[in-house]
């Protein structure tokens, strides 16, 4: 192995990440160099409670609360930024390229958010900026997605990327509970923060599908284009009937690639209960990627926790090493494409998207209902794929409608006809059905 001097690195933070690159870093120290070609030894790390980093640290190494002074400090190569959040990373990171250091982030938000700017920086500075822990956890997708399909031309990425809700969502069809219950024991476990909105809402998968379609198709960074809707609204009657009709419900983040442009959004959604990815359980998290040479693969693992996601912050520390003294015109870029080569495709707006939808509508239960809610599919072309009833008490009905693909905005449209007819006695419900193929 080479006797090069050992590459430094500073942790931004000492969380659950943190002490899990720690951890796994030291465990296979040995392993990682011979990979690398060098050691890698964290020689300093910034945290805003040092006293809980020491014991696991030790005293060989530099702790402190100085995150500033970490960023800049001469004797570090590449520095690590885990602390979250964006306003703080955003400054700790610009100034870590601006001194010339290398990046590497778990940070979704800060990519999402500022992704462009930085990646802009870091080419001026011909340092790299890597993040495969920001998407997925530990599942390599970044590196598979950027260099393993290059010779791809993607058509679309669907992910179940946020461990919080595919939990949520595996025990409310499991157990038959409600939303707000499975809730309160997702963050009596640990699964869920104390604000869950980020995660419920699908503002944490938007971050991260923002990233993957970039690296998909060569686009900026776009977080503002995402369309988002959560899971916070979702009955228990609606996942069991999903399960009914052969469905399980999911929070996907979906990336496609249409003829007029780009479609990005995050969404619960019927997927086929035959797909590998609706049987995606628990907090785990998977990843499909069509593209037109390979067809579909499928990336399934662990989308947090401590080890998993250091194994991704390990291996980005890895290929900063194995980099660090390469022309920086032979790294691989940022975002899979040549920073000049990025495309301006338009985001389409969710009206232009197209999907199958799932329907449900409380009505009374009287003759013409059928004729006249079909009446006006018909008119906005949306057919029917197949139709339920389910009767309830005192004269009412569910009608459950799957419809083949068709406009969002026409379905957008339907739903607001369809709510004032005077027999109907609830919003519709409206969940988007992706067959994934």
């Amino acid at each position: 192995m080479s006797q090069l001097n050992p590459i430094r690195v500073g942790l931004l933070g000492f969380g659950v990440v943190g002490s899990g690159t720690w951890t796994v870093l030291n465990r296979n120290a040995q392993e990682i160099a011979r990979r690398a070609g060098r050691q890698i030894e964290i020689v300093r790390v910034a945290t805003r409670t040092p006293a809980k980093a020491a014991p696991l640290v030790g005293p060989n190494v530099q702790i402190d609360n100085d995150l500033q002074g970490l960023v800049d400090d001469p004797s570090i190569d590449i520095v690590v930024e885990l602390i979250g959040g964006t306003e703080l990373a955003h400054d700790l990171v610009m100034q870590a390229i601006k001194n010339g250091k290398h990046v590497v982030t778990a940070n979704k938000a800060l990519l999402a958010l500022h992704g462009n700017e930085i990646f802009g920086a870091a080419l001026e500075k011909n340092v790299m900026v890597a993040f495969e822990a920001a998407v997925a956890g530990g599942i390599p997708i970044i590196k598979a997605m950027r260099e393993g399909l290059t010779a791809n031309r993607i058509q679309w990425v669907a992910g179940i990327i946020n461990g919080t809700t595919n939990f949520i969502l595996t025990e409310m069809r499991e157990r038959g509970l409600a939303f707000a219950d499975v809730l309160s024991e997702a963050q009596a476990l640990g699964y869920a923060e104390a604000d869950p909105t980020f995660d419920v809402e699908g503002v944490d998968a938007a971050h991260k599908l923002t990233i993957l379609a970039s690296i998909a198709f060569g686009i900026p960074v776009q977080f503002d284009k995402v369309y988002i809707e959560g899971i916070s609204r979702l009955a228990q009657e609606d996942v069991s009937l999903a399960d009914r009709l052969g469905y399980r419900i999911k929070l996907l983040g979906l990336a496609i690639r249409r003829e007029a442009g780009i479609e990005l959004r995050v969404h619960p959604c019927l997927v086929p209960k035959e797909k590998l990815i609706a049987n995606v359980e628990g907090p785990m998290n998977a990843v499909v990627v069509k593209g037109d040479a390979l067809g579909e693969t499928l990336y399934y693992g662990a989308g947090a926790g401590s080890e998993p996601t250091a194994s991704a912050v390990v291996a980005d520390l890895v290929d900063v090493t194995r980099l660090h003294t390469a022309d920086p015109e032979n790294r691989v870029p940022h975002l899979a494409f040549q920073a000049d080569a990025l495309a301006d495709y338009p985001i389409l707006p969710i009206e232009e998207a197209r999907s199958s939808s799932y329907l449900r509508v409380l009505v009374q239960d009287r003759p013409g209902v059928m004729a006249d809610i079909s009446s006006i599919l018909a008119k906005l072309n949306i057919s029917i794929k197949s139709m339920i009833q389910d009767s309830k008490d005192e004269g009412a009905a569910n009608i459950i409608f799957l419809l083949h693909q068709a406009r969002e905005g026409d379905v957008l449209e339907a739903i607001q006809q369809i709510e004032h007819l005077p027999f109907v006695q609830s919003k519709v419900v409206h969940i988007r059905l992706e067959k994934l193929s």
